[in-house]
Order: structure tokens, then sequence, then C-alpha cells
């Protein structure tokens, strides 16, 4: 329809939406091979709403790990691939919105990330991907939303993803927890803060718990290597760093100093020997008295406590109740409930991907909910992270996105190590801090993981591999706008990204 004008600011722009999340217009099923009645959705979820409002245009689907989980197959999408080496996987469950935007595809797409489900797909295809404060963006028409689960844009450049976010980010009265976004916009435009080229005045703080070489794996290596030098790229920016040494930790003082009062269930849980029990559960001295000596004496608290041995914690039935919540919503006539999607489904089975079926079934098991402990610990955490960063006068953080390569399709995953997950790390975002990756660089050696004769697995390398390797920036809860001031000028020094071999630039691509 030609009316002679531009519809918004997003006029014209070519998107793929994550199959999480509802288009009116077009097969929703999070991956699943589901028999609805009608598999697409009544309505378009709030943001995507916002986009067409906007002027963008939806082309497609993008595919993703089934229901947004682990691997890089769904039943209904099939496999997909990572366009730097087909024979290896793309990132987590946003892989499919990240490889459209990388293979030109689309200009940009929306993933969704519980864990790093949008940065670590970023990372490995050499992609800005902007997970924001979770309150920033409404959740409702998203399939299965959790506590945890963000939505935010995956593109090629910091600016377009500041664009994008300038048009979904806002309250939706049928989200609640954006009612938390009310009034923490800044009053200019995101793409306002897009322009920046130097960045005195600005402290960024080096997440070293997370590049010690010693305490992972050679396979993690060059990929600190890679972060070593983008935080080198940011102090020649102007800005100043804040680092702890090699062997130090950001947060360990601080950690140490809080963990006993605001952690206290998890932290009496992971250190019986300090907080004993009997076969019933219960305490056989004064917790409370531990807790207290510990807390006038931080040298009291054991060493091991430190930002890698904190966790966010689980909600018990939370799989079920919002995916019954969104399937009510949805009301289509033959889909009603996630039992009836475990009766209902074709689901792909291989000894190589994670049962999609058996997630289904477990999360069916649930009969009760409790997302009281999960909100706990995220103000907890919250609480002593920010109190860090205060005290040492931090505007934002930068650490590695993630520091394993990506495997090869259907190879052994890099075991955990000292709380590294082989797909990134996850806790600080986890607890409400918005993050952005941005490329750092590629890798010119990396080392694979493969199955041994005896059923286990070894590591084998060095293997010549050029795989795109991203540096996270972390703020407050709501600073989007810092993400973007240091994101763009990183971007603008350094340059790092590199189309795919067989995808080349786009006319006019910096």
């Amino acid at each position: 329809k030609q009316t002679g004008r531009l519809v918004g600011p997003l006029h014209g722009v070519v998107m793929a939406i994550k199959d999480q999340y509802d288009t009116f217009d077009m097969r929703t099923t999070s991956g699943a091979d589901a028999r609805y009645a009608n598999d697409r959705p009544p309505e378009d979820a709030t943001f995507v709403r916002r986009l067409r409002d906007a002027g963008a245009i939806i082309l497609a689907k993008a595919n993703l790990a089934e229901y947004a989980t682990d691997g890089a197959r769904s039943s209904f999408g099939g496999t997909f691939c990572n366009p730097y080496d087909t024979e290896r996987e793309p990132g987590m469950s946003s892989a499919g919105s990240a490889t459209s935007v990388s293979t030109n595809l689309v200009t940009c797409a929306i993933g969704e990330e519980t864990v790093v489900s949008i940065r670590w797909p970023s990372s490995v295809n050499s992609l800005v991907g902007l997970a924001p404060t979770q309150e920033l963006v409404s959740r409702k028409g998203m399939m299965g939303a959790g506590l945890s689960m963000r939505t935010g844009p995956i593109c090629r450049n910091v600016q377009d993803a500041a664009k994008i976010l300038d048009v979904i980010a806002g309250y939706d009265p049928t989200d609640e927890m954006t009612v938390f976004g009310i009034g923490r916009k800044p009053a200019q435009p995101y793409v306002s803060f897009t322009a920046a080229t130097r960045l005195e005045g600005v402290r960024i703080g080096v997440i070293r718990e997370y590049m010690d070489k010693k305490l992972f794996s050679k396979a993690d290596e060059e990929s600190i290597d890679i972060v070593e030098h983008a935080i080198d790229d940011v102090r020649k920016l102007g800005a100043t760093i804040v680092d702890p040494g090699p062997e130090g930790a950001l947060f360990q003082s601080c950690i140490a100093r809080y963990a006993p009062e605001l952690l206290n269930t998890a932290f009496t849980r992971q250190y019986r020997a300090l907080f004993p029990v009997d076969a019933g559960g219960q305490p056989q001295s004064d917790h409370t008295a531990t807790l207290l000596d510990m807390h006038a004496d931080p040298s009291r608290v054991p060493q091991s406590l430190s930002l890698r041995s904190l966790n966010g914690l689980g909600v018990e039935g939370e799989g079920k109740y919002m995916m019954n919540r969104y399937l009510r919503e949805r009301g289509d006539a033959n889909i009603r409930t996630n039992a009836d999607l475990i009766a209902k489904s074709r689901f792909y089975e291989d000894p190589n991907f994670p049962d999609r079926r058996q997630a289904r079934q477990a999360a069916e098991r649930a009969t009760t909910l409790d997302t009281s402990a999960r909100l706990q610990a995220r103000f907890a955490l919250q609480n002593i992270l920010l109190e860090c960063m205060q005290e040492q006068r931090l505007d934002a953080l930068i650490s590695p996105m993630s520091t394993v390569p990506p495997r090869k399709l259907t190879a052994p995953r890099e075991p955990s190590a000292n709380g590294r997950s082989p797909i990134g790390w996850s806790l600080i975002g986890q607890q409400g801090f918005p993050a952005i990756t941005v490329p750092a660089g590629f890798t010119t050696e990396i080392w694979d993981r493969v199955g041994d004769r005896n059923g286990g697995t070894r590591l084998v390398g060095p293997i010549r591999a050029s795989l795109p390797v991203g540096v996270d920036f972390i703020a407050r809860p709501f600073d989007e706008a810092m993400l973007f001031r240091i994101a763009s000028a990183f971007e603008a020094a350094t340059r790092h990204r590199r189309p795919p071999p067989d995808f080349g630039p786009l006319p006019n691509e910096p």
C-alpha cells in the first residue's frame, strides 16, 4: 500500500522473529511439530505489534532449539548450523535468529534469553546481541515465558540494536513485570547514545573471575586472550579500567561480606560442614550465630565462595505453569495444556540431541509452583552486585561472553569447569542486569572435544579455525544507554565484524 509517507522509524526494515513469539499471520509452535487446530495464534506478541506499527516487515519465523532449550535442532524446523563453519553449532536457542542476520536474510532479528540465548548466538555469528533488562520489554505472547526470560534484538551493528529497542521497550499492562520499567527509560532515544567514539569518565570493571585460564581448559585459552585485547582497546578509548589483576576477583570481598546475610539459605546448604543438620534436616548448631560471626568477620567465609559458585536457582513448577498459562490465553481448540503438547506432537528422536518429549514430561510432573525462592535469590544477588559496583564506582563491567568455541554438531560438549558453562556466563544477566555482546575478533586455532573408546571424552587440537568471539559489556538494570555508549565506541574503534565467507558484506556495510 503506497501512502507517500514513512510508516515509522523502522519503515521497510526486514526482520525475523524467534518462533517462541506469537505472530498472528505465521505459524507459532516454538519449533514443535504439534497438531494445533490453528498453528497461527490469534494475535501478535506485544513487541511484534510495536515493530509492525513502526513499519518493520516481519519476513519469517526463525528456527530455534525446540521450546527454547538446549541443542541445535527442532522437531519442525530441523537442524541449524553455523555459517562460519557449517559443521558446528550456531549457538543456543536463538541461533536461528542470529544466523538469519549473519547470512543477510534479514536486517535484524529478535531473540529470547533465559541463560545466554541472545548473546551466545550473537557472539559465534559475529553479531551484536542485546539482552536488555528483563522488565523493559514485554513477554506477552511468548510461549512459556518465565521469570528469567528477556527479549532483545540481534543485529549487525550497535546502532541497529538501539533502534529496535527504542520501538519495543516500554510498559505493557498485560505483562506485570514491565511495571518496573515505568520512568526508567532515558529522556533521549537509545539510538542517540550510539554516536560515542571516546569513553573518558567511564569506569569499567573486569570480571577476572571468568578469565582465569588455570581453572578451565585449553579450549578456553584463545577466547580469553581475545577478550584481553578487547580490554586494552577499551582502555585506549579513554575508559578507566578497574582490574583486580590476572588472578584477582572483582566481586570477592563484597560476596564474602554480604552473602551470609542475603543468600543465607543457599549459603548454608552449600557449606554443610559449617552448618550441620541432622537426618531430618534440622540444624545441629545455631546457624544464625555462625552467620553473624561471618558477617562481622568476612575472613571466616570460605574462599571457595565466589561469583563462579553463585547460583540463581530455578523455579519449581514454572515450566508447566507458564506453558499452560500461555496455551490458555492462546485459546487453541486442540492443544490447551502441556499434557496436550505431549500427546499431540511428533518429537524428533536422536541420541545426539536432547529429548524434548522427556523435557515436557518432566515439566508435567510438577504439582506446585514456587517463585518465591527465585525472586528472593534474584533480589539478593542483585543487591550484592550493585553494592560491589557502587563501592568501586563502576559504570559497567567487561567479560568474555563465552570462552568455549562452538562445538561440532552432535559432538560432546566441553564439560563445565569451576562454574564455567560450555555455553557462556549467565549469572549476572539472569539477575536483571542488561548485557550487550559485540564482536571482539576471531580465533586462529581451537581445541575440540571428541568421544573416546572408553565412553569418555578428550580434547584434540590445536585445530586451525577462524571462528567469531564476542565480548560482553554489562550495566546496571535499566542503564542500556551506558551499554550503547560503550559498545558503539568499541565497535567504531575496532570493526571486528566479518561476514561469513559464503555470505559477503552488503552494499555500503561498514
